[in-house]
């Protein structure tokens, strides 16, 4: 298939999966063991994790009011009863430093858990399970939690925990683990998501550039490593390009509709996507190379 087709298809199935809870990871890489991509290609493998700035830049473009203004109250907050330790942005590097630093010391078993269809399978079926457990029972328990300003230094820590397993088992997703994870400590629905997108902005932005950086220098990424850099042509950019700024125009409608039907819905749809596809993927999985 022609490069730049393929980057247009992997940009749409990143744009359309990245903050729905049922990881754009598993589906970039199925779409890529379908389509036969060689993930075997450091390229490749760049792309995949590269990809998701598109998206996020469109999660940013979203959010950037919302940001401005928990930027302009800190470190009060907008009812003046926080400071420096337990304001939004706060708990959001707090989160950020717990989830991050095991996620860069588990990197290289990132690296092999990402070409495994079966743990894939496995963190789809998982999750959903989970998933849909914790958005009944957090329903019918009544969250305390209704904003991202009541969320507590301990509540950010456990999101940040959970998120952990995101990173290092692809098909769990970002967004299924801090949502899930708020709901579980009290949070609602709503709150848990808001909260899960902020926090996705530092991650996301952090991962890919750290991603580019060790695939273009493996020697300021891999610390004395002597893996070659990989050699980015113009033809290699311009595919790199398409599918992040594919990915940016996706994920500007999604994000949108998604907080609609959260509101209205829940998680259950998507919870009951991730079981079927964690069975599909068991048990024909292996046929799929």
């Amino acid at each position: 298939m022609n490069d730049y087709i393929l980057s247009v298809l992997l940009g749409v199935v990143e744009g359309l999966t990245e903050f729905l809870p049922v990881s754009s990871t598993a589906h970039l890489r199925l779409t890529e063991a379908l389509l036969h991509v060689n993930l075997a290609d450091p390229y490749w493998k760049m792309y995949t994790v590269v990809i998701q700035l598109g998206a996020i830049l469109a999660l940013l473009l979203l959010f950037l009011t919302r940001v401005v203004d928990l930027m302009r109250t800190f470190p009060k907050g907008e009812r003046g009863n926080h400071n420096k330790w337990n304001h939004p942005i706060s708990l959001i590097a707090i989160a950020f430093v717990v989830t991050a630093i095991p996620a860069f010391l588990l990197h290289k078993l990132v690296d092999k858990h990402l070409e495994s269809l079966t743990i894939i399978a496995w963190a789809l079926l998982l999750g959903g399970i989970l998933m849909w457990i914790v958005d009944i029972w957090s329903t019918a328990n009544d969250p305390r939690t209704r904003s991202i300003e009541d969320i507590t230094v301990p509540q950010a820590i456990w999101v940040g925990f959970c998120q952990i397993f995101s990173a290092v088992f692809p098909g769990t997703s970002r967004s299924m683990s801090t949502i899930t994870g708020g709901q579980i400590v009290g949070m609602t629905r709503q709150t848990a998501l808001e909260f899960s997108f902020l926090l996705s902005i530092p991650i996301m932005v952090t991962s890919t550039g750290y991603e580019l950086l060790r695939t273009l220098h493996p020697k300021a990424g891999e610390f004395g490593d002597n893996a070659m850099p990989l050699v980015m042509s113009t033809h290699r950019w311009i595919v790199l390009f398409i599918g992040l700024f594919v990915s940016f125009l996706v994920a500007l409608g999604v994000v949108d509709w998604f907080l609609n039907w959260v509101r209205s819905h829940g998680f259950g749809v998507f919870a009951a996507y991730r079981i079927i596809l964690g069975i599909a993927l068991l048990i024909w999985g292996k046929h799929i190379h």
